[in-house]
C-alpha cells in the first residue's frame, strides 16, 4: 500500500479548478494499492485535508505530515495543480531534492512550457509551425503600429506564463489593444502578441502510458464565445468533439507533431497541447504540462475515448514514476 499525497490548489486563479482535479484523483485512485491524502497548496498554508475535513500542517522540510501522533511519509506526489507552483517548476525542484517521486514532468520543462513564447522558440527549430508572434516585459515600450503590423488584426494578447485562460484578449480593433495588454499584465509580467489563426483548434493529449509515448485522441474545440477563453473552458461555453473531426490524414499529423512536441522537450507524465489546424497544417499554440482532471475535463475524456479508465490513467501516472 503506497501513500499518495495529491496535492492540489496552488497559488493562480485556476486554484478552484485544481481542488477539482485533485479530489477526482483522490476518489478514483485503487484502494487496495493506494492511501491517498489530499493535500491543499495555499498560499497561506499547506494542509493535509481529511475526510471529515478537520487539517494538519504539512512539516515542509521532509514533506511529511503528523496525524494524530503518527508521522506519515509519502512514497509519491500526485501532482494536480495547475499553474504556479506546481505547474512552473517550483514544486519539481523541491521534491527532487527532497529525492520524492511525483508524476508530472520535472523542473526544467515544468518552467520551460510554462513560458509560451520560450517553449515555441525550442520547437521551432524541429519545423513545429506557430504563430506570427511580438513579445512584451513589463515596462517596455510599446511601438504599437509596428506591432500590430507584425501581427495584423484581430490578434491575441496572452498572458505569457499562465496555466490558464485568464488575462486573454481577443483584439479586433487598434484601439482595444493597448487595454488588452493592461489586462494581461494584470496575470503576468510578460505579454505575448499573437497573429490570428483561422482554423479549427484542437487539444492533443500525449502522456507516457506503460513506458511509451502515447498520443491519446484528438479533441476539437468549438467554441461559443469569440475563442476557447475561461467560460468556454470551464463553464461550458464549448463544444468538446472527441474524437475530431478530421481526416485521416490531418488526424496523422496532428499525431506526428504533439508526439514530436513531447519527445523534444523530453516530456513526462500528462500533457495536454493545443493547436490551430490552418489549411490542414497544425500551428502549436502552448503545451499545459498539469491539465484538468476533472470528470468533463478534456484529457479524462480523451483517455475514455482511448479506453482508459480514470482510475488505470491515475494508477499508471503513479507506477511510471515509483517502479
Amino acid at each position: 500500500m503506497k501513500n499518495v499525497a495529491i496535492i492540489m490548489g496552488g497559488y493562480s486563479s485556476e486554484y478552484k479548478i485544481s481542488l477539482t482535479s485533485g479530489n477526482v484523483v483522490y476518489q478514483n485512485l485503487n484502494p487496495s494499492k493506494y492511501k491517498g491524502y489530499r493535500i491543499h497548496i495555499l498560499k497561506d498554508k499547506w494542509v493535509y485535508v481529511a475526510d471529515d475535513a478537520s487539517e494538519y500542517p504539512i512539516d515542509k522540510s521532509d514533506f511529511s505530515v503528523t496525524v494524530n501522533g503518527s508521522k506519515v511519509i509519502f512514497d509519491v506526489v500526485f501532482n494536480a495543480i495547475h499553474g504556479t507552483p506546481g505547474e512552473d517548476g517550483l514544486l519539481q525542484a523541491y521534491f527532487e531534492l527532497l529525492q520524492l517521486p511525483q508524476t508530472s514532468c520535472d523542473y526544467y520543462q515544468a518552467a520551460l512550457t510554462f513560458n509560451k513564447r520560450d517553449t515555441l522558440s525550442v520547437l521551432k527549430p524541429y519545423g513545429i509551425k506557430t504563430a506570427t508572434s511580438h513579445y512584451l516585459n513589463l515596462g517596455d515600450d510599446i511601438p504599437v503600429d509596428t506591432i500590430l503590423e507584425k501581427v495584423g488584426l484581430p490578434c491575441f494578447v496572452k498572458p505569457n506564463k499562465s496555466g490558464s485562460s485568464f488575462g486573454i484578449t481577443k483584439v479586433h480593433a487598434k484601439a482595444d489593444f493597448l487595454p488588452a495588454i493592461e489586462t494581461a499584465f494584470k496575470e503576468d509580467n510578460e505579454v505575448i502578441i499573437e497573429s490570428f489563426l483561422d482554423g479549427t483548434e484542437v487539444s492533443v493529449g500525449v502522456i507516457s502510458y506503460k513506458g511509451e509515448t502515447k498520443v491519446l485522441p484528438i479533441t476539437e474545440i468549438v467554441s461559443e464565445n469569440d475563442f476557447f477563453d475561461y467560460e468556454a473552458k470551464y463553464l461550458g461555453k464549448s463544444q468538446e468533439i472527441t474524437p475530431a473531426r478530421l481526416s485521416k490524414g490531418v488526424q496523422e499529423k496532428v499525431e506526428a507533431v504533439a508526439k514530436k512536441a513531447y519527445e523534444v522537450l523530453k516530456m513526462k507524465g500528462f500533457s495536454r497541447s493545443e493547436f490551430i489546424l490552418v489549411n490542414g497544417e497544425p500551428h502549436m499554440l502552448e503545451m499545459n504540462t498539469v491539465p484538468g482532471l476533472t470528470n468533463e475535463s478534456i484529457l479524462p475524456q480523451q483517455a475514455r475515448e482511448a479506453g482508459i479508465s480514470l482510475a488505470e490513467l491515475f494508477e499508471n501516472a503513479i507506477e511510471e514514476v515509483v517502479q
